[in-house]
């Protein structure tokens, strides 16, 4: 495995030599899962909630590289219906990845959580909107959160495959993950630290692939 970006990564944090194949095996995951028309999940709580929108925010647009709209019939759409509107529109929009953060939908959350049981409130999304091909990202520093638990459980029953970013001892969720990404380190906070250059190497390597 070589990746100019992951060898960078390495450089700054090198703490995470020993996870750069999984690293990697995450990125061809995720970037196989696009390929194929699929959409990208993601769920976690507390930080793990702010990391998944924070990687959906990456992703839905343009991160470090430009993503101009190159779908001509959809450009010749607007222009022909909309005239210069249309090619205003189109100097706004980007191309993106299919990302859904699961901790997104407060209203379904609370419902959920109040009415049946919290520990399914991703489990549930993914039942109603996941399809086989599609790929879900679970963020847990301990590796046993309850609901990202059940989500992967339910991911892998539709035909998911799953990606798991935690920390050192992997938890119970290591177990049943197609890729687990376990950060060296046991204390939440500093698991956290390294989450994220994490999952912008990932980011970064996603879109190069696709838009550079």
């Amino acid at each position: 495995m070589h990746n100019k970006h992951i060898e960078k990564l390495l450089k700054r944090y090198p703490v995470l030599e020993e996870v750069k194949e999984d690293i990697y095996l995450s990125f061809k995951l995720i970037r196989d899962g696009f390929s194929q028309k699929g959409t990208l999940f993601l769920c976690g709580n507390g930080g793990s909630a702010s990391d998944s929108e924070h990687i959906a925010g990456e992703l839905l647009k343009s991160f470090l590289l430009p993503r101009k709209v190159t779908d001509q019939q959809f450009k010749e759409q607007l222009e022909n219906r909309f005239g210069t509107e249309g090619t205003d529109i189109l100097t706004k929009l980007q191309n993106g990845l299919k990302t859904v953060s699961l901790t997104s939908h407060p209203a379904f959350i609370t419902a959920y959580s109040n009415d049946v049981d919290a520990e399914y409130i991703f489990a549930q999304q993914l039942y109603v909107l996941a399809e086989p091909g599609d790929v879900l990202f679970g963020i847990s520093t301990s590796g046993n959160s309850k609901n990202v638990y059940r989500a992967l459980q339910v991911a892998s029953a539709i035909g998911l495959k799953t990606v798991l970013l935690t920390g050192k001892g992997g938890g119970k969720g290591s177990l049943i993950s197609d890729v687990t990404i376990k950060v060296p380190l046991s204390e939440t906070y500093e698991i956290q630290e390294l989450h994220l250059p994490v999952y912008h190497t990932l980011c970064i390597m996603l879109e190069e692939y696709f838009y550079g």
